[in-house]
């Protein structure tokens, strides 16, 4: 069994189900991890969400990650177009308790899908973080009119998105804005023995550390 969150988020349909981490040192910030799709088993508990957490933790940040609706103790049911609700909800709260911090949205797989498209109008957000971008599965042409620094986390195996892909979509997105890719060899989607390298990946573009 999967540990239970620690909070509840209020939402739309009644809560979200949560887990918020704050950091041992100085607080640079907040940020919000959106996990992949729920009808494949996908929790706020998965190995590569969790570790993207932990990289925004170490970075100085209060992380908060959630199941969406109809998710282990979330209540509501999933949809597919109703999650992007629950974003939404998931940034109040953060808002809410946070005021006046710059907001950070990562998410993974259908996480990155919903958080980004969500992320591009949302002026809270301030920089997004798309992992194992399934280009090859979702339309994400939105992208192009993002104008806030993104980092793509990427396998070059992903069976959801290949390199050459997302290297066009990139390139799409980095006409109006800050973009930077990292990729991963002999590596698949769900960063199976690169999960500490992913961390450290979130963790120093979080702080600045990575060049462009």
């Amino acid at each position: 069994m999967y540990p239970k969150g620690n909070l509840f988020v209020p939402a739309s349909h009644g809560h979200l189900e949560a887990i918020l981490k704050e950091p041992t040192g100085e607080m640079r910030g907040v940020a919000l991890a959106c996990h992949p799709h729920p009808l494949g088993g996908g929790t706020m508990h998965n190995k590569v969400v969790y570790r993207a957490a932990a990289g925004l933790v170490e970075a100085g940040f209060v992380t908060l990650r959630f199941n969406f609706r109809g998710v282990g103790d979330s209540t509501g049911e999933h949809d597919g177009n109703g999650e992007k609700d629950d974003v939404r909800d998931a940034l109040n709260y953060l808002k809410e308790n946070y005021p006046n911090q710059p907001i950070t949205l990562a998410g993974f797989s259908f996480g990155s899908r919903v958080g980004t498209e969500v992320a591009l109008d949302d002026e809270r957000i301030v920089r997004l973080i798309s992992i194992g971008t399934p280009v090859d599965k979702y339309d994400f042409s939105f992208l192009k009119n993002c104008r806030k620094p993104i980092l793509f986390v990427h396998g070059d195996e992903d069976e959801f998105g290949s390199v050459e892909s997302l290297n066009s979509l990139v390139a799409q997105v980095a006409e109006n804005a800050e973009t930077k890719l990292i990729v991963f060899e002999n590596c698949g989607h769900f960063f199976d023995k690169h999960l500490e390298e992913l961390k450290n990946a979130v963790r120093d573009w979080a702080l600045g550390k990575v060049k462009k």
